[in-house]
């Protein structure tokens, strides 16, 4: 039996490199591994837990499933779907949320962190994200996904239920493991932390073109300090290798790294060359997505068959579930 893996990327603005490379090629190597049963969705839920917009929402969670299919995600081997088009995540979060406490919840580091964002807008929805993402992993029985490492105590959380169902429930959940990827951590362009939808100018959309990657990279900081030594730990150059190591050749980041030590350096020049290279990866998904974009009837497919596949999956875990706790 094939194990069953599921992803998400929350419905809060368009993808960029950090979703690409921390979450979306994870996704892509395990769907082409015949060990594995992919399921992926767009976290539109998860979505109105913080502040947002309705109409906009409308609109980034179609384009999050055009982005899924234009960077190689395929219906054929793996589930497609949107979050709120299956029911029974919710149903199973409520039953879950009946073995963990508010305590428990209030404490994550990633609660706090989010109410001090939305100190008005501290919701039971967002207190309940952590069982929800536990629901949505959980309802396929799902043992590995492929997320950034931001996610961890969230999985942290999503195991401690599964065996907390298993212990009372004797359920036979697995505890679920994050899959890492070579780009799990994609620094900002603004010289700290890391690229976020939620931090504006931090971050290098899919769909943006050479031009508007050009002029991105051009803002990004660089110390203005004594070049030579060891290349920082951070800050906007120590970020900006990081880049290279993503993207640039093996050859190209070691004359970089030589150029740095030895004085030499350009920064213009590095900014010219990620701009290129980062570029060449882009150029093809849109070039797909230009096509995705012309063929509605194609999309709305995928969407619809994508959540009937995953609604039968998850319904047979709920009907289990339910027979355990009583409730059938």
């Amino acid at each position: 039996m094939r194990k069953r893996v599921l992803s998400g990327i929350r419905a809060t603005g368009r993808l960029h490199l950090g979703n690409y490379l921390g979450a979306v090629k994870g996704m892509l190597a395990l769907q082409e591994n015949e060990s594995y049963e992919t399921f992926y969705m767009v976290a539109d839920a998860h979505a109105i837990t913080t502040p947002y917009d309705i109409d906009e929402l409308r609109v980034i969670r179609r384009d999050i499933i055009i982005d899924y299919l234009a960077a190689g995600l395929d219906p054929e081997k793996s589930v497609i779907f949107q979050q709120s088009d299956v029911p029974q995540h919710f149903e199973l979060a409520f039953y879950f949320s009946s073995v963990v406490t508010i305590a428990k919840m209030q404490h994550l580091p990633t609660f706090k962190e989010k109410v001090k964002q939305h100190p008005d807008s501290a919701t039971m929805a967002l207190l309940n994200y952590p069982c929800l993402m536990t629901a949505d992993i959980l309802v396929y029985k799902a043992g590995l996904v492929p997320v950034g490492i931001d996610q961890e105590p969230h999985l942290e959380i999503a195991r401690e239920i599964a065996r907390r169902m298993n212990i009372e429930y004797e359920t036979d959940f697995p505890e679920p493991q994050r899959f890492k990827t070579t780009g799990e951590y994609v620094p900002s362009l603004t010289g700290t932390g890391k690229m976020s939808k939620s931090i504006e100018g931090s971050f290098i959309n899919l769909t943006d073109d050479m031009k508007t990657v050009q002029k991105k990279l051009a803002g990004a900081p660089t110390d203005s300090g004594t070049i030579g030594g060891e290349i920082p730990k951070t800050g906007g150059v120590a970020n900006l290798f990081t880049m290279l190591k993503l993207f640039g050749s093996e050859s190209t980041y070691n004359q970089y790294v030589e150029d740095y030590h030895e004085k030499r350096i350009r920064y213009g020049e590095v900014k010219a060359y990620l701009a290129q290279a980062i570029s060449a990866e882009l150029e093809p998904m849109q070039e797909k997505r230009k096509e995705l974009e012309n063929n509605t009837r194609y999309v709305d497919k995928v969407i619809r068959e994508g959540a009937q596949k995953a609604r039968e999956a998850a319904q047979e875990t709920l009907d289990g579930v339910k027979a355990k706790m009583g409730l059938s």
